[in-house]
């Protein structure tokens, strides 16, 4: 990577080094749109009800494991380019272990009350007893997963983004083959999903390991004494991420309670398909602010900010090309898509994603923009921004939105609040960076 920020840096030449990072993350949707796939079309959508309402549980966990490996990124990356390659290595080690314990707390309190917490979420009858099984089974994983989240992070940053590349087409294509053989073959149904998801961050583990164990990594463990100090830094900058990912969590529990009492399970399976969709176009964003975020932070550390403000004009671009091309396909092909998660052929869960889908998607005008505001925020060692921003496209904008609009619009309004909320973010981070706050908030980082 220092190699590569030693050059001259062109639009082509950022999309071609952003580009493994954005198909891993295409290849890491791929673990929940297989799920919900077979699930859908060979056990119904009851089941893919629950696993909806059992997302928000998964996404806790997820929310862990991406803000240490987001802000433990960046914050590796700002050490590198000041040249403090030892505090580096020490600091990768410490966040690394702390992920780990984090995700295995979260385990242990999932599945010491589960009956209770899947009860809580909205789960009853059939659906309980699908949630039960099929969260039971995957949360025992989660632990692996953070490594997997934070060793992959890492790849980009390490120099080596198409080894994270080949790492996570291995697990996508390994999760397509075991979910069948898992659900079928071995007759294991949801809990053969469960587990293919499950697994596959041991396939990744076992390519990681040839790097981050190996003699040649940029980036290797240093065990030292805990920095407090490298935490809280750690956390400033990846905390955005948790926001962005816990508030996803916090978005499906408000919106599975709307849909179930303004149509039902049904209504909440056509949730679980518009969501499905949404994963990919989520994954492209984030998988292309990931992949850019290593290279702001370097010129950050270097002193060349304005570098890293014509990587940020780059990457608005290309988040623009990737938004019309969304919207075209989505508008374009609705109903297809919408029959890949409906074999049964059911006319209500397609009345309701038709809907779903086309009004949902318009937020994805303004989403992709402000994630990678965000991850450009949290790059140059500006917290505040990053957090106010992930904060009003999570809990603080949307659930207002999706509670006052769903009871202005009904069902429409609920698709619809995904807009209204990203539109209110967007314009609130200009408002941010023309007041100016990001110039001071950057003096008070330096001195952690």
């Amino acid at each position: 990577m220092q190699q590569r920020l030693a050059q001259e840096f062109s639009f082509p030449e950022l999309l071609r080094f952003a580009f493994p990072s954005i198909v891993m993350m295409v290849f890491v949707s791929l673990y929940t749109i297989v799920d919900g796939l077979f699930v859908s079309n060979f056990v119904g959508p009851e089941a893919v009800a629950a696993l909806n309402l059992v997302y928000p549980v998964q996404g806790v966990a997820l929310a862990i494991g991406i803000m240490f490996a987001t802000g433990g990124s960046a914050l590796v990356a700002i050490r590198m380019g000041q040249g403090r390659n030892e505090e580096a290595r020490s600091a990768f080690t410490l966040i690394l272990v702390t992920s780990v314990t984090l995700s295995l707390a979260v385990t242990v309190l999932t599945l010491t009350n589960l009956e209770s917490l899947c009860r809580w979420l909205g789960a009853e009858g059939e659906t309980l007893v699908y949630s039960e099984v099929y969260l039971g089974t995957l949360i025992c994983f989660i632990p692996v997963g953070a490594i997997q989240l934070f060793f992959q992070s890492f790849f980009v940053t390490a120099g080596r983004p198409k080894l994270g590349l080949v790492m996570n087409i291995g697990a996508g294509v390994f999760n397509i083959v075991f979910d069948y053989i898992f659900m079928f073959p071995a007759g294991l149904g949801l809990t053969g999903a469960a587990l293919a998801t499950a697994f596959c961050p041991l396939v990744t583990m076992s390519i990681c390991g040839t790097h981050y164990l190996g003699k040649h990594n940029q980036v290797g463990f240093r065990f030292r004494a805990p920095s407090l100090r490298h935490l809280i830094a750690c956390c400033q900058l990846g905390v955005s991420a948790f926001v962005g990912e816990i508030s996803s969590a916090v978005i499906a529990i408000v919106f599975n309670f709307l849909l179930l009492g303004l149509a039902g399970n049904i209504g909440v399976a056509a949730y679980g398909v518009t969501a499905n969709l949404s994963v990919v176009a989520m994954c492209l964003f984030n998988g292309l602010a990931q992949g850019t975020q290593p290279l702001i932070s370097e010129s950050y550390g270097k002193g060349d900010h304005t570098q890293s403000r014509q990587f940020l004009t780059w990457g608005v671009i290309a988040c623009l090309i990737v938004e019309a091309i969304i919207l075209v396909l989505t508008w374009s092909m609705t109903d297809p898509l919408i029959q890949i998660f409906n074999q049964e052929q059911n006319a209500e869960l397609l009345h309701y994603a038709h809907s779903g889908l086309r009004l949902y998607f318009l937020g994805f005008l303004f989403a992709g923009i402000n994630i990678l505001l965000v991850a450009y925020f949290s790059a140059v060692a500006q917290p505040k921004p990053a957090i106010a921003g992930s904060l009003l496209r999570g809990a603080v904008a949307i659930i207002p939105c999706a509670v006052t609009l769903a009871r202005l619009f009904g069902l429409n309004g609920v698709w619809l609040s995904f807009l209204a909320s990203e539109m209110i973010t967007f314009f609130a981070i200009l408002l941010l960076a023309r007041l100016g706050h990001t110039s001071k908030e950057s003096h008070n980082f330096k001195k952690i």
